[in-house]
């Protein structure tokens, strides 16, 4: 059926878009920058927030462009005087109950109610009067709730309803007394929140953000007793560039390894061979659940996030996830061990620290399953939002940094590491693996190009030697809920799965440098962050895990095998049923 034109003419422009396209859209399509605030495509279109009014000829009043269908003949005005009055009166009612703190937010800078604030040059404020004081909600290992910042603008709330399908919070009470919260106003850590971090990084202004930890590592930095060591995760050198003005996708490992050198870390090591350890231990162990009938499908477990989800929502399902730990988790039990003794340093003086693009991680590393003899394998987390504070903090100008390399024996990873940080990337690492191990022959065709790109569900057979394996890629917990629901009701024939909690996978985690809604808009974030990522492995001259020189060493001095009982005993670890609420 051919799509229907409707013509309008919006600022004496005249205009061309299909039905069903709202004011907004069409007044981009021709260059027109209507402001939003509240607005965020496909996931919360509900025009609360009235930033973006314009003026239709013939109608009474103003109406939200964000929400109104075009119409045939549709006269539409975006900047007259009463449109641009009217929305700044808008505009200074948000701001009246807002805690502006603007040089101490962490948002400063990258904020979109600061945003407009300097587009309307709002210098005075007309209804000062008062406002609502709340606790800030700082006892999650992750997440900081000031609602004394919120808007009201319900991205949050659409983000963890509509995109996660988790719920976790929502608009409570009416009038002046609104706001978001949680059942019974209970903090984050006591509901069913993820920790994903996916409101965070959709919220417009400072009330979400990350419980920072970068005074812990300033001061374990000048402890002269402490050997501090750091490790970044593949999706951190993909987005860290945007921190400091660099193109979305702008490959910085060296600046970044340059950086973080500078900032006095004894070594710094890469996450990716430890990503590279996780591949060696989960092909072998989805390998065996073939060989010997263990439950399958198998799920990987190296997103915390999708982890805390399914022993929340699922715990009759937890048989079906991988022992493996995640890739950080695997590689800070081996720096305390096999590098500790090789260095002859003593374990305990060792402090461990992973710059992830995941809030979850933070929750994950005080798990008390990520321990080993009484030691956490990783003493601190920080997003790559905080290692770009910690940079600036230093003086340090990113941009003129000259490129260094990862610190041996713990820096050589493979191609099919680094792909780790992008939806599907995890799927086709394991399975380069494992086709190599069951045929027993070094493959050429390592490309799955059937699980890769960003689609929330992605399904593939593969032929792995004369065995059809089917496999699915979920990235986004509303997406996981999708699978779990088909495997709970036995409708599933996978032999593997790989669930990651953040939509597009790590390079969309919530620790990730945050790009305003416009940006999104107008590029695909997702797509450039990961090309980055798929671009390493390709230039890499090893881009199988099984390959990785460093990885067979380690396995020969010290794990012996894949699987072996020093392995399970220092990657592996167990998951258990959670409560949704705690009371």
């Amino acid at each position: 059926m051919e799509e229907k034109i409707i013509n309008l003419v919006i600022d004496d422009l005249n205009v061309h878009v299909p039905q069903g396209t709202t004011i907004l859209e069409a007044a981009r399509t021709v260059g027109i920058d209507i402001p939003t605030l509240c607005f965020l495509k496909e996931i919360n279109e509900v025009g609360d927030c009235r930033i973006c009014l314009v003026q239709i000829e013939g109608r009474r009043g103003f109406t939200a462009a964000c929400i109104q269908k075009v119409e045939e003949g549709m006269i539409v005005h975006t900047k007259t005087s009463e449109v641009m009055e009217a929305r700044k009166v808008v505009l200074d009612l948000i701001i009246s109950n807002h805690k502006v703190e603007c040089l101490s937010c962490v948002r400063s800078g990258n904020c979109e109610l600061q945003d407009l604030a300097k587009q309307f040059n709002m210098q005075d404020i007309m209804f000062e009067g008062e406002k609502i004081k709340h606790e800030i909600d700082n006892q999650s290992t992750s997440i900081v709730r000031d609602f004394d910042k919120c808007i009201l603008c319900r991205r949050c709330v659409s983000t963890c309803k509509k995109l996660q399908g988790v719920g976790a919070i929502d608009c409570i009470n009416r009038g002046f007394e609104s706001s978001v919260s949680t059942v019974d106003n209970k903090s984050l850590k006591d509901v069913n929140c993820t920790f994903c971090g996916q409101c965070i990084v959709n919220c417009p202004t400072g009330a979400l953000h990350e419980k920072e930890s970068i005074d812990e590592v300033w001061k374990k930095l000048k402890d002269e007793d402490s050997y501090v060591v750091v490790q970044t995760a593949p999706a951190v050198r993909t987005a860290l560039g945007e921190e400091f003005g660099l193109p979305i996708g702008t490959n910085v490992t060296g600046r970044m390894i340059t950086a973080l050198k500078r900032l006095g870390f004894y070594k710094v090591f890469d996450t990716n061979t430890g990503a590279d350890f996780t591949i060696m231990e989960e092909a072998n162990e989805f390998i065996e659940r073939i060989k010997n009938g263990g439950t399958l499908p198998m799920i990987t477990s190296c997103s915390p996030g999708w982890v805390k989800y399914i022993e929340m929502n699922y715990p009759e399902q937890l048989e079906h996830l991988s022992s493996c730990k995640s890739p950080h988790e695997m590689f800070g039990a081996l720096i305390k061990t096999y590098y500790a003794q090789k260095e002859g340093i003593n374990p305990n003086k060792i402090f461990v620290v992973s710059v992830m693009p995941c809030v979850a991680k933070k929750y994950e590393r005080q798990r008390t399953e990520m321990q080993n003899d009484g030691m956490y394998d990783v003493d601190c987390v920080i997003t790559t939002r905080e290692l770009a504070r910690m940079i600036k903090q230093a003086n340090i100008d990113f941009r003129l940094l000259e490129d260094s390399k990862f610190d041996n024996p713990m820096g050589v990873a493979t191609g099919a590491a680094a792909i780790f940080g992008t939806t599907g990337g995890v799927m086709e690492a394991a399975l380069r693996t494992a086709q190599d191990t069951l045929t027993n022959k070094d493959l050429k065709e390592i490309d799955f190009e059937d699980v890769r790109g960003g689609k929330g569900i992605k399904k593939a057979t593969v032929d792995i030697a004369g065995k059809k394996i089917k496999v699915v890629v979920a990235s986004g917990l509303k997406n996981a809920q999708i699978i779990m629901e088909e495997i709970k009701n036995g409708k599933a024939d996978y032999q593997f799965v790989e669930i990651m909690a953040c939509p597009g996978g790590c390079v969309m985690g919530g620790g990730q440098p945050i790009v305003n809604s416009k940006t999104r808009l107008e590029k695909d974030v997702r797509k450039l962050r990961a090309d980055c990522l798929y671009s390493i492995d390709e230039k890499s001259v090893i881009r199988k895990s099984h390959e990785n020189p460093v990885i067979k060493k380690i396995y020969e001095e010290f794990l012996e095998k894949p699987g072996s009982y020093r392995a399970h005993k220092l990657l592996h670890t167990k998951y258990e049923k959670k409560d949704k609420y705690n009371m």
